[in-house]
């Protein structure tokens, strides 16, 4: 009995060519944050940039933040509520 195969044998190359199953092009988000810019509890139009409106700190995820700025800009939010320059809470009544 002679054994016949359909299908050839084929060597998988994983390694060899990376495959890109979406064709989607890479975005690149840019960070809301610039270079020259410092994060520091008296500089209010960064800091306000990155609380909800109930006063809420808003995740780095949303905010496209790094976790060492979104650390630093955790700190000065919280920094800055202490001498009652941000509220802690908006009251919406």
């Amino acid at each position: 009995m002679k054994q016949t195969m359909d299908k050839p044998k084929r060597y998988f190359r994983r390694h060899l060519t990376p495959i890109r199953r979406h064709l989607t092009p890479i975005r690149r988000h840019l960070s809301p944050i610039r270079s020259g810019d410092r994060i520091d509890y008296k500089n209010m139009s960064l800091i306000s940039r990155f609380i909800s409106e109930q006063g809420k700190i808003l995740s780095g995820r949303v905010n496209r933040l790094t976790s060492k700025q979104q650390r630093l800009i955790t700190k000065a939010i919280k920094r800055a509520r202490i001498p009652s320059l941000l509220p802690f809470l908006y009251n919406e009544n």
